[in-house]
């Protein structure tokens, strides 16, 4: 059974975004790209809220996205990608597939199919939403080394505790801490 992950940058003070979707923040080097290129190497199909899908779409398609980051582009614009929305009405980025109910189960469905993982990138909401169904196996939190002192917390839509087991840690040279977390049953 493939594993689903979430992957997240987020503040010191936990916001996973600043003001008005500001990610400008986002601690990323040559290092992180690595990291970045070795992580996409390890899923087969990246799922998508809206907002976040919308960002992306827009984004890795481009002559730019192409031209400046041409390995994490390609991966992007091949990989199959799940698109989580009630208000979309069509996903068109190459290999997106729209799906706008049934979500436990379609996500039950592509975790029991064999291959590589599955992750959430961004997409905060979606992500709250597949931890209280349980269907979350672990959480990656990147730590960037700034306090924004306003934002989007990363989790504000979980209302009840989730015990996390912290699996490892990953520091980087440029002051972020990668922590691994698994939810557990209290």
């Amino acid at each position: 059974m493939r594993k689903l992950f979430s992957f997240n940058l987020i503040t010191l003070d936990g916001f996973f975004e600043g003001s008005q979707q500001d990610i400008g923040w986002h601690n990323v080097d040559e290092e992180f790209n690595e990291f970045a290129v070795e992580q996409l190497s390890t899923i087969g199909v990246i799922l998508f809220g809206r907002v976040t899908y919308q960002g992306m779409a827009s984004f890795w398609p481009t002559p730019f996205a192409i031209k400046s980051d041409p390995v994490v582009a390609e991966l992007m614009n091949s990989f199959p990608k799940v698109v989580i929305s009630r208000t979309l009405d069509k996903a068109e980025w190459n290999n997106t597939r729209l799906v706008k109910a049934q979500v436990a189960e379609e996500i039950t469905k592509l975790k029991q199919q064999p291959g590589k993982d599955l992750a959430i990138f961004g997409s905060a909401n979606l992500t709250a939403s597949l931890l209280h169904l349980g269907l979350v196996d672990e959480l990656r939190i990147m730590v960037n080394p700034i306090i924004l002192g306003q934002g989007t917390p990363l989790l504000k839509d979980v209302n009840d505790q989730i015990n996390l087991k912290l699996l490892k840690t990953q520091t980087f040279r440029n002051g972020n801490v990668l922590l691994y977390y698994q939810p557990v049953e209290a």
